[in-house]
């Protein structure tokens, strides 16, 4: 009989990091915190910032991260269209290198405000950073394709940029360059491959790589999860770490305001954007699009519209996903869709109610915006979070 295939291929050092390392996982000390953040949310009260990140990072599992930010290279820069083209690398204690783009202005200032923007999940875990930037002739048609369906053509981080800002975009824990190596794929991941080429077989539909791919890690997710919890961390908390690393070599860059830093992200990027804002009580703005509901209106309906991102356990059931912003020091913008079709609008519109509330006693400020259409971000959303980003991290 063959040999089982890895079921986390590239990241067989994972455990090892994680056990060697001080996690926070949500046992006696976790559970401990939890009857004063509920009550705490029942009655709109705030608890205590440090009490409810220790929370977060108890129940998310995010392991500690060194001192120093990694050692950055840096490859050779390039122009396209008025932006500066910085491709990065970085290696993190376990699994592939990261890769990642710098961007600035063509003739930036001497010090520039800084944004760490998430790319979204959107199912494609193929694709990591480079859907959000527009690399002139290295573009590939994957990425172009993306654009158009999820950001009307744009390439939102190059546009950001090109206003007067730093921005960074990584790839994050299981996308792009940090993807989990499926060929050989695990069995149960290889079945549900199978079961997909079956069906673009009987359509006459070839795919491409790309698609084999996606087609692989979005059943291969669910091991990942699995791995995480036997670990003692969390998927999202993974994703967390690697944010949370590129944060700190954003704030280590050359000519980025250490002090004067955000962070942006639509869909699943929205949420990483929270979450970090949640994790760096420093961050200055987070803009969030197309990811803010209470949890409960995702039940029963809704919650096969969504990733593990969304799905850590033991965080909701003490804490709603607007409270994450209780543990923020950082300006909020929300951007809600009306006709969202991963949310239901009494969702949207309790999550929206939830952070005016809290806003009422937070020290920083939320804006709550609503647009018309569907789980996108128009060029009308892009052009308020860069005008938010100016507003909240101008020096």
């Amino acid at each position: 009989m063959d040999p089982r295939p890895s079921a986390i291929g590239g990241y067989e050092d994972w455990p090892d990091f994680v056990r060697n390392s001080r996690t926070f996982h949500l046992g006696a000390a976790g559970r401990a915190f939890i009857p004063g953040i509920r009550q705490a949310a029942g009655t709109g009260g705030l608890p205590e910032t440090g009490e409810v990140a220790r929370y977060a990072l108890a129940a998310l599992g995010v392991p500690d991260l060194p001192p120093d930010p990694p050692r950055v290279e840096r490859g050779q820069a390039f122009l396209v269209e008025g932006v500066r083209v910085t491709p990065l690398q970085w290696e993190l204690p376990f699994g592939p290198s990261t890769s990642a783009f710098l961007l600035t202005p063509d003739e930036p200032a001497e010090v520039l405000p800084g944004v760490l923007w998430m790319h979204c999940h959107g199912g494609n875990k193929w694709l990591g950073a480079e859907r959000l930037i527009d690399l002139g002739a290295r573009n590939t048609p994957e990425a172009v394709a993306y654009r158009r369906r999820l950001y009307e053509g744009r390439a939102v981080a190059s546009d950001l940029a090109r206003t007067g800002m730093a921005v960074l975009v990584h790839d994050p824990f299981g996308w792009g360059s940090r993807r989990f190596l499926l060929e050989p794929a695990p069995r149960r991941t290889a079945e549900a491959v199978e079961a997909q080429r079956s069906q673009w077989a009987a359509s006459g539909h070839v795919p491409s790589a790309a698609e084999l791919y996606n087609a692989a890690a979005a059943e291969h997710e669910n091991t990942v999860a699995k791995a995480a919890g036997l670990l003692g961390t969390s998927f999202g908390g993974m994703v967390a770490y690697d944010d949370l690393a590129a944060l700190a070599v954003l704030r280590s860059l050359p000519g980025v305001d250490p002090l004067s830093v955000g962070t942006a992200g639509f869909s699943g990027g929205g949420g990483r954007a929270l979450t970090l804002a949640a994790l760096d009580t420093d961050l200055r703005a987070c803009a969030v699009t197309g990811m803010m509901t209470t949890v409960s209106a995702l039940f029963p309906a809704y919650l096969d519209a969504h990733s593990w991102l969304l799905a850590t356990p033991g965080l909701a059931a003490a804490v709603d996903l607007p409270d994450l912003w209780a543990f923020a020091g950082a300006e909020l913008l929300v951007q809600y869709a009306r006709e969202d079709e991963l949310f239901p609008l009494e969702g949207m519109q309790g999550a929206d109610d939830r952070l005016l509330e809290l806003s009422r006693r937070h020290a920083a400020g939320y804006t709550g915006s609503w647009h018309p259409g569907g789980h996108v971000m128009t060029t009308a959303m892009q052009a308020e979070v860069t005008a938010f980003l100016h507003r909240s991290l101008a020096v």
